[in-house]
């Protein structure tokens, strides 16, 4: 059966975001009502084209148990991702989680570099310049916005 094992086993508080472009961090906690030595194991699918792939670098807590992971070179584009979370114990069936995911609404944007500000006390103006931050997924130039903040001394 497609819900099979101990009610209150699968992980709980998943989540994912991607940071610096091309890493993907994903974390979770254990069920509440998982027995000790349940280890779990995360599976993703980029797209219903790509094959599905382990995570190579869990995070563990400090008794052993996979707890979350790190994917690298990570590239995105507009893609619902499938995420899927497994458990095994000795003792009994583990339920699984799963969760789709569409990766540019998880990815947490590095700040914009190379401000400059320019101003003209006579004109009483300031020209404020920057390049916007690298971003995976496509349509890059319709997605940000910026707000300016400015503190006069």
């Amino acid at each position: 059966p497609v819900f099979a094992g101990m009610n209150g086993s699968a992980i709980e508080n998943f989540s994912c975001v991607i940071y610096n472009v091309f890493l993907m961090n994903c974390t979770w906690q254990a069920g509440r009502d998982a027995p000790a030595d349940t280890q779990y194991f995360l599976y993703w699918q980029k797209s219903r084209d790509d094959e599905e792939v382990e995570c190579d670098l869990y995070i563990k807590d400090e008794n052993g148990r996979n707890m979350g992971c790190i994917f690298q070179n990570v590239s995105i584009g507009t893609e619902t991702a499938y995420f899927m979370v497994n458990g095994s114990s000795k003792d009994s069936l583990i339920q699984f989680y799963d969760e789709y995911i569409d990766l540019y609404k998880i990815e947490k944007l590095m700040p914009p570099s190379s401000i400059t500000v320019n101003c003209d006390e006579i004109k009483n103006d300031c020209i404020i310049q920057w390049q916007r931050p690298q971003i995976s997924h496509s349509n890059k130039d319709k997605c940000l916005k910026y707000e300016i903040n400015i503190k006069y001394k």
